[in-house]
């Protein structure tokens, strides 16, 4: 932590903060076309502290960044946990409640004093792996990238020439909320049988102790599976592969996009890129598929470093 090049702080420098539920990070970036970190540093959120103490707390992390860089910047990203309402200007859909129905961008603007840019944390991975990540490295002529999340939750962002691409209603690239398969149930959103209700990493355990009625984590029936001993792990993963390969052949069948990376806890499941694969393959509509899946290479660092693409010239 701390910063790492005191002599390259100058005005062409990328200002990130992701806004986590327990921690807020904020990096600084060399530039756009040159992303190598000058500070890295993060403060606790305390979210149970209320909506004003989270502006505090974010404000005493760019205190921390101005000291660094000897400046404040003008604009600066922030990935959040869920998203700004563009028509209302309000966030909704945050697992940080005490954001909800709240005019976040406009507050941190006003005690800031800087311009805000502002994305979910799916359009941030997206926009990381696309510039800095796995999508620069191997595709680097990819102009339509899908960054899936398959987590807790499924998520996704889509970039498009090296912009994240938020949308009227602020949910392109939603795709955990499309229906799926009426066996998810209901979900949290009012709908029911959603893609999130079906794969994400809780559904996989959900499904698992209705077959047997034991309670497992993901990583204990992924190696279960694996092992051949168990036929409903085995069950539950032949699960995930077909409804996988059923949602994401939606995503591919609308955008076609040149590259999709798949993030999060379920994203790490080796069976995806093979069988995963294949499954997605029959239901795309093409005789073939030529859309190369992809594991991200970020890790964590993808939500910050995505954060301050948002206020990166893509040109």
């Amino acid at each position: 932590m701390g910063k790492q090049n005191e002599g390259a702080f100058d005005k062409n420098n990328l200002w990130g903060v992701d806004l986590g539920g327990t921690k807020i990070e904020g990096v600084i970036l060399k530039s756009a076309q040159d992303p190598q970190v000058l500070y890295r540093d993060r403060v606790p959120t305390e979210a149970d502290q209320g909506y004003e103490h989270i502006l505090g707390q974010v404000k005493k992390l760019i205190d921390m960044m101005e000291e660094a860089a000897g400046y404040r910047s003008e604009s600066i990203g922030f990935a959040t946990p869920g998203t700004l309402d563009p028509k209302r200007g309000v966030m909704k859909n945050c697992n940080t409640v005490a954001m909800n129905g709240k005019p976040m961008k406009k507050d941190l603007e006003k005690i800031l004093g800087v311009k805000v840019e502002m994305a979910n944390d799916a359009d941030c991975f997206a926009l990381a792996e696309t510039r800095f990540g796995i999508v620069k490295e191997l595709y680097p002529d990819a102009r339509v990238v899908f960054g899936v999340i398959m987590g807790t939750g499924v998520g996704g962002g889509i970039v498009i020439d090296g912009r994240a691409i938020v949308g009227l209603q602020g949910i392109a690239g939603e795709w955990g909320h499309n229906f799926l398969d009426e066996s998810g149930g209901p979900c949290y959103c009012g709908k029911s049988g959603c893609v999130e209700n079906v794969i994400s990493g809780p559904a996989l355990q959900k499904y698992y102790f209705k077959e047997t009625g034991n309670n497992k984590p993901l990583k204990d029936i992924v190696a279960l599976a694996e092992s051949k001993v168990d036929p409903t792990a085995q069950k539950t993963m032949l699960r995930l592969i077909e409804f996988f390969g059923k949602a994401l052949s939606v995503i591919i069948n609308i955008l076609d996009p040149d590259v999709i990376v798949i993030g999060g806890g379920v994203g790490n499941i080796d069976l995806l890129y093979d069988r995963g694969v294949d499954s997605v393959k029959k239901y795309v509509f093409n005789d073939r598929l030529d859309t190369p899946i992809v594991r991200p290479s970020l890790g964590d660092s993808a939500g910050v470093f995505g954060a301050a693409f948002l206020v990166a010239d893509p040109h």
